[in-house]
């Protein structure tokens, strides 16, 4: 199980590096050619929804199955434990919608410059003629 939760932990840095890429300014020719190959990468980029999705539901799955340590049968090691596996799981969920998350919105930036390019493609255009 640790294996997918580096995998997912790389994917979320590489977004926010692709995020950070795509938002900053810079000029026109350099932004579209950034843009056009985040939008390449994109699609086949897609596989982490799912996965995201299906690590939720074994999040929950675990979380709902989990044995309770409150009260005083448990010793401070167990309790330790338990507190330990809860934070983990904590983790594991911010790290799951924050890669949806991230990849949502490097899709929207790179909708939104494909947009603002073609509408200056066709204001260029009415302006020719």
């Amino acid at each position: 199980m640790a294996l997918q939760w580096m995998i997912l932990t790389y994917v979320v840095a590489a977004e926010a590096a692709i995020a950070i890429l795509v938002t900053l300014p810079s000029p026109k020719a350099v932004k579209s050619r950034i843009v056009s190959l985040v939008s390449l990468i994109l699609q086949p980029s897609l596989f982490i929804i799912p996965f995201a999705g299906f690590q939720l539901l074994d999040i929950y799955w675990k979380n709902e199955h989990r044995l309770m340590c409150t009260g005083e049968v448990c010793t401070a090691a167990e309790r330790d434990r338990y507190e330990k596996g809860i934070y983990k799981s904590q983790r594991n969920a911010a790290l799951c919608v924050a890669s949806c998350l991230l990849y949502w919105c490097i899709y929207r930036v790179c909708k939104y410059n494909r947009e603002i390019h073609r509408l200056e493609e066709m204001e260029k255009r009415f302006k020719d003629e």
